[in-house]
């Protein structure tokens, strides 16, 4: 289950947790506490019987040690039950997989010294467990009727699913324009490679459009964490918008990115040129010159508009049935796009598994894409 996940990660270093660690945790708790849970049903009952609440999601020793007083419970979660509960003075702890409340009318005695931003006692004390622990924690206020989820020292307010649907689609609308256009300069470098007329920049905008596309898709999958069963319909057609768009992210970096010994560039493997882009700022992402350094290339007004050739992933990747292992054979053996274009099927009968039967499948396949390639570029 997700706390699982969430004592995982939290990995029980005094609070002091990596960004993408971090980001893991906080992605597995907004789960956890996602409408549709027992435990968000249980948070809601809290907030609408006006009570208040502190709720520690795991037990450990690091927890124990920490706790005052209260009673040892040991009984089986439900939402009604934590709504009872949190009529007491003190704090609930819940196990690790929230199926069991382990203790209730617990004081939390945290360290004094971590810093935080908060005022309330409540909130001061969830921020300072959730750092001194690594679990998360959950506070409930009374008075300003909102609920707080506390992971590693950082503070996410637990929004009506009404709110987050509306951005949520606000972003969805976006990234289908984005697709959209993606899908434009796409069909546009298909038709250019099948003409052996790439450049540089024609390369980079699809990058950038792929680096795009994948970043809103990213905000937009946080956004159907936080809806739980809310987000059933967002995550139907979120799924069906990004389909596709990572493996094309990988084949264009395999078709493009300047190999050892390339004139002018710098030989880069695939995953340092995805791991440039991903580090990319929004900002330098919007200039073509950057993301053409992130693939390999030096960016420069002249190298934007140099020729380059494609090895031929890509196209073949649109080749139906045709086995991965089979593709890097195939490239491995022509060396590139225009090659294998030219190819007859005796000449791609020479490369290991490829029999009578592929090598015509082969055929016929990129020169189907070619005819439709250019028909769609000049049609």
């Amino acid at each position: 289950m997700a706390a699982n996940d969430r004592a995982t990660a939290s990995g029980r270093s005094g609070g002091s947790l990596s960004s993408s660690r971090a980001d893991s945790l906080m992605r597995a708790s907004l789960s956890a506490v996602a409408p549709g849970t027992g435990l968000r049903d249980g948070l809601e009952r809290v907030l609408r019987g006006n009570t208040g609440g502190l709720i520690v999601l795991g037990m450990d020793r690091t927890v124990e040690s920490l706790c005052s007083g209260g009673f040892v419970l040991d009984v089986d979660f439900t939402a009604t039950k934590l709504r009872e509960l949190c009529k007491l003075d003190g704090a609930l702890i819940l196990d690790r997989d929230i199926t069991k409340i382990v203790r209730a009318g617990v004081q939390l005695v945290p360290d004094a010294s971590i810093p935080t931003e908060e005022t309330g006692t409540r909130h001061r004390t969830a921020q300072r467990i959730s750092i001194q622990t690594g679990c998360p924690v959950v506070s409930v206020s009374q008075s300003m009727r909102l609920i707080a989820l506390y992971v590693g020292g950082q503070r996410r307010v637990l929004e009506d699913s009404a709110a987050i649907l509306s951005r949520a689609n606000q972003a969805l609308a976006t990234l289908e324009r984005y697709k959209l256009r993606l899908d434009e300069v796409a069909g546009t470098l298909s038709a250019l490679e099948i003409e052996d007329l790439v450049t540089v920049r024609d390369v980079s905008a699809v990058a950038q459009r792929l680096e795009m596309v994948r970043r809103i898709a990213t905000e937009i999958a946080e956004y159907v964490v936080e809806l739980g069963t809310d987000g059933r319909l967002l995550s139907l057609q979120l799924d069906e918008l990004i389909a596709g768009v990572e493996p094309e992210r990988e084949l264009v970096a395999r078709d493009y990115v300047p190999q050892p010994g390339t004139a002018g560039r710098r030989s880069r493997t695939v995953p340092e040129a995805l791991g440039e882009l991903d580090r990319l700022t929004h900002t330098e992402l919007l200039e073509l010159p950057t993301v053409a350094r992130a693939l390999g290339y030096s960016g420069s007004p002249e190298t934007l508009d140099s020729s380059v050739s494609p090895r031929g992933f890509r196209l073949l990747a649109k080749v139906p049935r045709l086995p991965g292992a089979v593709i890097d054979r195939l490239v491995d053996h022509f060396g590139g796009l225009q090659k294998l274009l030219a190819a007859s099927v005796d000449d791609l009968q020479t490369v290991e598994g490829v029999g009578e039967a592929r090598a015509r499948s082969v055929r016929e396949g990129l020169s189907r894409l070619a005819e439709s390639s250019i028909l769609e570029r000049y049609v």
